[in-house]
């Protein structure tokens, strides 16, 4: 089950009190993160009240939908508030080491977004990266890019050191192939379920207003925040039936 953990001090400003423990992350290839965000901090109160009410609906909204579309994936998800010092707006989905999935919000985030819509959009999207599958994917991807581009340079008679470089580079290519989608992907997905428990995603998009444009760069982790943005319309507009 989805919670927040009691323990982890968050700030006194923002939160007033604890709510939970930061767990060690398992180490992974390529953390998937949603971005930055670039807008103005809501009052300390109103955005504790915002993130305690979007967790205690979207939970067993990410759950349900969890179990619907996978078998044998853990389900368990772990929402924790990140709150190490100088963590910039943003939010990512990992595991821990017994590979339950982790969503997490770092306070600044937590303080920028502007209202319940765009917290629940994020917290679907992020989910969606462990529903989806994803982050199992990037690192099969990332290992069979060190994998080709180390035999390659091995074959070639580079050394050991020219082979660990060539290792790193494929790993790097393997894993941003496919991440722009997968964001995509996890848009898409993340839509439907703050639609389902509630929100209106259209309106929680408009977090892609406020931030950094990545274009359309090669080998870019997220695509243009217009491509996102027309994913979540075309996605919400079949949910409302036009």
């Amino acid at each position: 089950m989805a919670r927040l953990i009691p323990g982890l001090l968050v700030s006194a400003q923002l939160l007033g009190g604890c709510v939970g423990q930061w767990p060690t992350p398992q180490p992974l290839p390529s953390p998937v993160p949603l971005g930055q965000a670039g807008g103005g901090v809501v009052n300390g109160s109103t955005a504790a009240r915002n993130f305690v009410e979007v967790v205690t609906r979207m939970e067993p909204i990410v759950e349900q939908e969890c179990r619907q579309r996978s078998r044998g994936l853990n389900c368990d998800f772990l929402i924790v508030v990140d709150d190490r010092p100088g963590q910039p707006p943003n939010a990512f989905q990992t595991q821990d080491r017994t590979g339950r999935p982790v969503i997490a919000f770092t306070l600044p985030l937590i303080a920028e977004a502007q209202n319940q819509d765009e917290l629940a959009f994020i917290m679907g999207h992020e989910a969606s990266h462990h529903i989806l599958g994803h982050l199992e994917r990037t690192r099969e991807s990332a290992l069979t890019g060190a994998l080709i581009l180390g035999t390659l340079a091995s074959l070639g008679g580079g050394g050991d050191g020219a082979v660990t470089q060539a290792q790193q580079i494929g790993a790097t290519v393997g894993a941003r192939r496919y991440s722009q989608d997968f964001e995509l992907e996890a848009d898409r997905l993340g839509t439907e379920i703050a639609f389902d428990a509630g929100f209106d995603p259209g309106r929680g998009a408009l977090f892609f207003d406020r931030l950094p444009d990545p274009g359309n760069t090669f080998l870019g982790t997220h695509p243009p925040n217009a491509e996102r943005s027309e994913a979540v319309r075309q996605t919400l507009a079949g949910l409302r039936g036009f």
